[in-house]
């Protein structure tokens, strides 16, 4: 007996799968923090958080968006790999409220105490890494307990964040770790989907050669990886850090390459994926040049190509493929979707070059305009989907004998 993907329940369509909450919430989320980030950038606005503002926008894109957008996917992949149902209803509602009620108390923990806060925004991950942990092991599906690596590391980092700000004022160590991880579960992630449906979309669409299945080099490539960020994360300024890292963003970019994304050209859902996982390497081998030659390579600019690249591209492709997909639409790019990638791969870039050049700030409200319009515009198309039930099959018309 095929095992039904919901239980039928009193409660919106939009708390029957983890990835419409928290898709929703995190776009919307991820938008407003840079529009808000701006202001607060030029002093003209300020928050009533205890962190310094660089901080604070650092730490509520990774813990607050990344998180969001974390919890969807994994929400929604666990019940495929373990066959369960997954968590929705009231469950799920009270998870959303625990990231919300995390979101508030970092914006307001200069009126409720450092504490109070790492344990109210803590708390979150803690209870997601218990609930993804708790379904794995019920379903016995021990090959993917290694994603809840990244979720626990992500955790640490929060603590550490919280922790280190308060002592030292500013969160460097955790603000890098938690880049890492991030990059870290794209690997992982990355290299399942990334190959899997290039190669479903290159055998009905354009045969030939196929994407190179996981093999141990990809296996050695994210586990040197891992090692070259964990070294970047506490021993940033080592030349044996920046060694590593160069290491590793040759290593990505031959794992990519063994992917056939240049044969994707026709399906812009798809080359996304490709283009996404390009700035892994990418960031790698700008943090590796920033590290060996910080005078000709910035570090914020290798940060905001894991960041508004890796990061922000790749849950995007994720986030719109996923959304099309278990809402029951056709796996295809539209315009208004277009526009969305194109909008998030230009504030990469135009913020990356921002880095170079600091005099012109026109760079960085342009970055942020791009950033909002897409994580926006995400919303807007899809909001409609994901609030509203699956749509059903269509049925085949019968012709009269």
């Amino acid at each position: 007996m095929t095992t039904p993907r919901t239980r039928p329940g009193n409660y919106p369509a939009v708390l029957s799968y983890g990835f419409r909450p928290f898709f929703l919430m995190g776009a919307i989320y991820g938008g407003l923090t840079v529009l808000v980030w701006l202001p607060v950038l030029s002093g003209s606005l300020e928050t009533e958080s205890l962190f310094a503002p660089v901080d604070w926008h650092a730490h509520e894109l990774l813990f607050g968006y990344v998180t969001a957008i974390v919890t969807g996917f994994l929400l929604t992949a666990i019940p495929n790999w373990t066959g369960r149902l997954p968590v929705q209803g009231w469950p799920l509602a009270l998870l959303a409220l625990l990231w919300l009620a995390g979101r508030l108390a970092v914006f307001f923990s200069a009126n409720i105490g450092w504490a109070a806060t790492m344990v109210l925004d803590c708390g979150f991950l803690l209870a997601l890494a218990g609930a993804a942990a708790t379904e794995i092991v019920a379903g016995r599906n021990w090959r993917n307990l290694k994603v809840l690596g990244p979720v626990v590391v992500l955790f640490c980092a929060n603590v550490l964040f919280h922790v280190e700000a308060h002592v030292s004022g500013s969160a460097d160590i955790a603000r890098r770790l938690a880049i890492a991880a991030a990059i870290v579960l794209i690997m992982i992630i990355g290299g399942r989907i990334v190959p899997s449906f290039t190669r479903n979309w290159l055998v009905r669409r354009n045969p030939g050669r196929l994407p190179v299945p996981f093999a141990r080099f990809d296996a050695a490539t994210v586990a040197l990886s891992a090692v070259a960020l964990a070294a970047w994360a506490f021993l940033p300024e080592r030349t044996g850090t920046g060694v590593l890292l160069i290491l590793a963003g040759l290593l990505n970019l031959a794992r990519l390459a063994r992917w056939a994304g240049e044969r994707t050209a026709g399906e812009v859902l798809v080359l996304i994926l490709h283009v996404a996982y390009l700035f892994v390497p990418a960031g790698l081998l700008a943090s590796g040049a920033a590290v060996l030659a910080p005078d000709a390579v910035p570090p914020v600019a290798a940060i905001h190509l894991f960041g508004a690249g890796a990061i922000g591209a790749m849950t995007l492709a994720v986030m719109t493929r996923a959304s099309l997909g278990h809402t029951g639409r056709d796996l295809h790019a539209d315009v208004a979707t277009c526009l969305i990638y194109a909008a998030v791969v230009a504030a990469a870039l135009v913020r990356f070059a921002a880095a170079f050049v600091p005099q012109v700030p026109l760079l960085l409200d342009i970055s942020a305009g791009c950033w909002t319009a897409a994580f926006l515009g995400y919303a807007a198309r899809y909001g409609g989907m994901l609030v509203r039930p699956k749509l059903r099959p269509r049925q085949p018309s019968r012709v009269p004998a």
